[in-house]
């Protein structure tokens, strides 16, 4: 398969070494200092975009790769207020779409725990849930888009909860009527930590993902991508675990 990365920062640089192990090509690498290369026709060279550009460029290069009929993996996060007019353009050229918070295989092994345990918990309001994301201090989003994700999976299965909230401090947690706390670390080195906790009187249950590195996500990211080769419509991770079983 031949692969167009889009960013080409740490994360595009071991997307190409764990899709070289895997015998694919990498056709299309793109960063700051070569923007002039990305354009359609090179786009068309490749069977499949792996876009990891950031929120500045995401929604340019996403539209680019619509244009180019080329199916794209989207790992950049921060943009997704734009997803609607993605979406939208998606549509319009009958193209193919993936887009995660987080690639790793196992945070989304942790997104179906993660909603199986809330629908467990829905009708048990003595535990109050918070989320915890620990990541290296050059991590400027807060809160990851993971944890997130966690929180919104939480909210579709309880009611009760109303959104979530962003801390930063780890002071004493205030769960009255204000969603979910998320609270968020930056520590260094951490490669990122994502914790759900239901804390009650009697007992608390606590799931936790630790990646040790930045392969588990780009390991992700080309099974993604392999995935996604020659299909069109949305997609989720959730589709490609369900092929990887079926397999």
């Amino acid at each position: 398969m031949k692969i167009a990365i889009l960013g080409y920062g740490k994360m595009g640089k071991a997307i190409e070494s764990i899709a070289s192990q895997r015998g694919h090509d990498i056709v299309l690498k793109v960063n700051i200092d070569n923007l002039h290369d990305l354009t359609a026709q090179n786009l068309k060279a490749a069977d499949v975009a792996i876009e990891f550009s950031g929120p500045e460029s995401a929604v340019h290069n996403l539209k680019l790769c619509f244009d180019a009929g080329v199916p794209v993996v989207c790992g950049s996060t921060g943009w997704l207020m734009h997803l609607p007019e993605v979406e939208a353009y998606r549509q319009q050229h009958k193209a193919g779409f993936l887009h995660a918070s987080n690639f790793s295989v196992g945070v989304n092994i942790l997104f179906e725990v993660n909603k199986l345990l809330a629908r467990l918990m829905c009708h048990h309001a003595e535990y109050e849930v918070t989320i915890t994301e620990t990541h290296h201090t050059a991590k400027l989003d807060s809160p990851s888009g993971t944890a997130i994700t966690l929180a919104e999976q939480i909210n579709q299965a309880q009611p009760r909860h109303k959104g979530w909230y962003n801390i930063t401090d780890d002071v004493q947690v205030d769960h009255a009527d204000r969603g979910i706390p998320i609270l968020s670390k930056r520590i260094d080195p951490a490669p990122g930590t994502h914790a759900i906790e239901y804390k009650s009187a009697i007992d608390d249950i606590l799931l936790v993902h630790t990646a040790h590195s930045r392969t588990g996500f780009a390991l992700g990211a080309v099974l993604a991508a392999e995935f996604m080769h020659g299909k069109k419509g949305s997609h989720t991770m959730a589709d490609v675990l369900k092929a990887k079983l079926t397999v």
